[in-house]
């Protein structure tokens, strides 16, 4: 395993976040902080409680989880396109360093930023609403699969776009709708019987309904269904990455 390889691609995409700190983690937390006071205060005032958990505070797993998928993919995507868009990935892919160092070390960078912007959120939800963690181990092991997964699937997204619209095609049109609906602000028992199965077809609802189990020991689905679902998610992810550096795809033309 070339560490330093690694070391370089995870420093070298770690840098990038701290020359753009505006966009990669200031805006998130911007753009958040006003659901919390639109939802909050519009909807929490007419919305008390859901299932014995106060509205503000049963949207802070959900809105979480939000800007963790959107900042993975979205991390991981452009930092593997942009070598690609002006030619340095091939410096990269003739360099002495395996396809599996690539991946650890762009995923590992993208993954990072979107945990660490994750805590950032948690800590300025706790100044709007109360924050209790009841399974704090679970609530991290949840964020960390939740970062790395779609940090892997926000590098294939990097990989298949073959233009700036495509890179942001699929987070805007796909899963953003999927998280919103999710049941980010909303429990999907509140769902007609019909709606409930129909949404229950939507991954992310395994990943919002687990993270925020770990908060309050509530859930749309069980634990062991949410952690399930997460892995399969992952290893599919890690699946379609092998099968793109075994045969070149939109890498070697």
């Amino acid at each position: 395993m070339n560490f330093r390889a690694i070391r370089a691609i995870y420093l070298f995409e770690m840098a990038r976040t701290w020359r753009t700190l505006l966009q990669s983690i200031v805006s998130p937390v911007v753009s958040t902080s006003l659901y919390f006071v639109v939802f909050g205060a519009a909807i929490g005032s007419r919305i008390t409680q859901v299932e014995g958990v106060s509205y503000g505070t049963f949207i802070v797993p959900g809105l979480v989880m939000l800007s963790v998928l959107t900042q993975s993919i979205s991390n991981a995507s452009f930092g593997i396109y942009f070598p690609k868009f002006v030619g340095t990935i091939y410096e990269i892919l003739s360099a002495p360093i395996s396809y599996l160092e690539i991946v650890i070390g762009y995923v590992g960078a993208a993954a990072t930023k979107s945990i660490i912007l994750g805590l950032i959120i948690l800590a300025t939800a706790g100044l709007f609403v109360p924050l209790h963690v009841n399974h704090p181990i679970w609530m991290l092991t949840f964020l960390v699969l939740t970062a790395i997964t779609f940090s892997l699937f926000g590098f294939i997204i990097g990989i298949w776009a073959d233009g700036f619209e495509k890179l942001q095609m699929i987070p805007m049109l796909v899963v953003t709708p999927l998280t919103f609906l999710g049941g980010s602000f909303y429990s999907v028992n509140m769902l007609p019987s019909g709606w409930r199965t129909l949404t229950l077809l939507n991954p992310v609802v395994y990943l919002i309904s687990g993270f925020r189990w770990s908060f309050y020991e509530i859930a749309d689905v069980s634990v062991a269904l949410s952690l399930g679902m997460t892995v399969c998610f992952l290893v599919a992810c890690m699946a379609i990455v092998a099968w793109i550096f075994r045969t070149g795809y939109r890498l070697k033309n």
